[in-house]
């Protein structure tokens, strides 16, 4: 207790530039300010916040009138009508929302909102314990009515009340609970666990935009199988991400295939393991929600043959389907649907490499096919690999080893990264004496597949053979 203790009071003098000036203004305006939530609970686990949640007596119109006085860097009130305004000040950002309560009503997405009076009944609003601390300014006076410090000294989360209540009031909240575990890596206490099971069909009244991002936030945590587990457990996942727990096939009585649920969170946590070898690093949404998904086509094309064996043909082409449909239903951007739906089509592109007889035409299609999301493919492909047999595992990382530097040394020699015909269609249209038209994108499609079977040709060389297909074609 003495080091979170200290923890705290580092952190609250690290923040005091602009705590202690808010709260003065809050206090000299005749009102309360309480930092709350996040920052309070991070502070006691030795983390750092430049974003800053506060809860308020102040109605939004006073709210943004002394935000005005203290911030530099404009306001924003995209959230008053929940109560929420924001302001920023050098590299602080604040949000201050006036103490609130909210529920849903049983058909509606969105909750409905009413000013609270008090602290008390601020907190015993929010969604878990650790979340219901808070700090008053400007006297910095600890506020914790629920006992989140001992639940985070427990590593447990717990709701302020009963959680039927709780998740009766906001049903996200069952969703957050898998969330701040995969976060924190904390447990879920019993009770909260069994309010989410009996009310798991309660998420369906929430927006898919909200359960995205919840998602979201949950596979970007350090721990996601532990929220990704409570998900499937509760049956949570059968309605928010139903492709995961499909996953768990029942094992036929030979036992000649892999459990697909346990490879898939396996695969999850290998790809997380090798996001250092992308550029931006990690954690990286794409590449971790591809490992999830990339199995997901597996449960419709499992096939059993005479001699006991399981076969998933096309598995990753149906995979995609499916991938694409479910990120759509949850408001996914076109571009994060096609980065992910690709890599699902793909991943398993590299085992027609075999023991690295792939051509350089295959290699080139191969980085062509990737585009964009060849780094991402190839953190995939790695983690697809968790055979227990060291042999062969070591066998398929020296094989990705070969391509990866088969793929450099073309990439350097023929700049694989703008594959791209050695004449384009300006001088297509000038050979062949053609205006723009459906035929040069025909005679433009013809030579990129020239280029990638044989390499670059030279303007020479890719001129005579496009003389030679067209006069084939006019022939024919």
């Amino acid at each position: 207790m003495v080091e979170v203790q200290a923890r705290v009071a580092r952190e609250l003098d690290r923040l005091a530039p602009v705590l202690d000036g808010l709260g003065a203004l809050f206090a000299e305006a005749g009102h309360e300010l309480h930092l709350v939530g996040g920052p309070v609970r991070d502070a006691m686990l030795g983390r750092s916040h430049h974003d800053l949640d506060f809860t308020t007596s102040a109605l939004p119109e006073a709210t943004e009138k002394i935000l005005k006085r203290w911030g530099d860097g404009g306001i924003w009130d995209m959230g008053r009508d929940f109560g929420t305004i924001g302001a920023r000040r050098g590299e602080w950002v604040v949000e201050v929302t006036t103490y609130r309560s909210e529920s849903y009503d049983p058909e509606s997405r969105n909750p409905t909102v009413a000013f609270g009076d008090d602290l008390a009944g601020d907190l015993g609003r929010r969604d878990f314990t650790v979340n219901a601390m808070a700090v008053s300014f400007p006297g910095r006076d600890f506020q914790d009515p629920f006992g989140g410090i001992s639940d985070l000294a427990e590593q447990v989360l717990r709701t302020p009340g009963r959680p039927e209540d709780s998740f009766g009031d906001d049903p996200l909240r069952m969703l957050r609970a898998a969330r701040f575990a995969a976060q924190l890596g904390f447990t879920v206490a019993p009770e909260v666990v069994a309010a989410m099971t009996a009310m798991a069909d309660r998420i369906t009244i929430i927006s898919a935009e909200r359960i995205r991002d919840e998602l979201v936030k949950l596979i970007c945590a350090p721990y996601p199988r532990l929220g990704l587990t409570l998900l499937v457990d509760t049956g949570l996942a059968d309605l928010v991400l139903p492709e995961v727990p499909a996953l768990r096939l029942e094992r036929d009585e030979h036992h000649r295939h892999k459990d697909v649920y346990e490879h898939t969170l396996i695969v999850l946590e290998q790809a997380m393991d090798l996001e250092r070898r992308l550029p931006d690093g990690g954690p990286d949404f794409v590449a971790r929600f591809a490992a999830l998904m990339h199995d997901v086509g597996k449960p419709r094309t499992r096939r059993f043959v005479d001699d006991g064996t399981v076969t998933f043909h096309h598995h990753d082409v149906v995979g995609a389907k499916i991938t694409r449909k479910r990120m759509k239903a949850l408001r996914f951007s076109k571009d994060e649907i096609e980065a992910v739906s690709l890599l699902v089509e793909l991943h398993l592109r590299f085992h027609g490499y075999g023991s690295g007889e792939w051509t350089d035409s295959a290699v080139r299609r191969y980085v062509r096919d990737a585009g964009e999301q060849l780094d991402r493919l190839h953190v995939l492909t790695r983690a697809d690999c968790t055979t227990r047999n060291q042999r062969k595992a070591d066998r398929l990382r020296r094989t990705y080893d070969e391509l990866e530097a088969r793929i450099a040394h073309l990439s350097e020699a023929e700049e694989l990264a703008s594959l791209r015909p050695d004449l384009d269609g300006n001088q297509i249209m000038e050979i062949l004496d053609l205006p723009p038209g459906r035929e040069v994108g025909q005679a433009y499609a013809f030579l990129l597949e020239l280029r990638l079977d044989q390499g670059p040709l030279g303007p020479d060389a890719a001129r005579a053979a496009l003389l030679d297909w067209w006069a084939t074609r006019s022939d024919s």
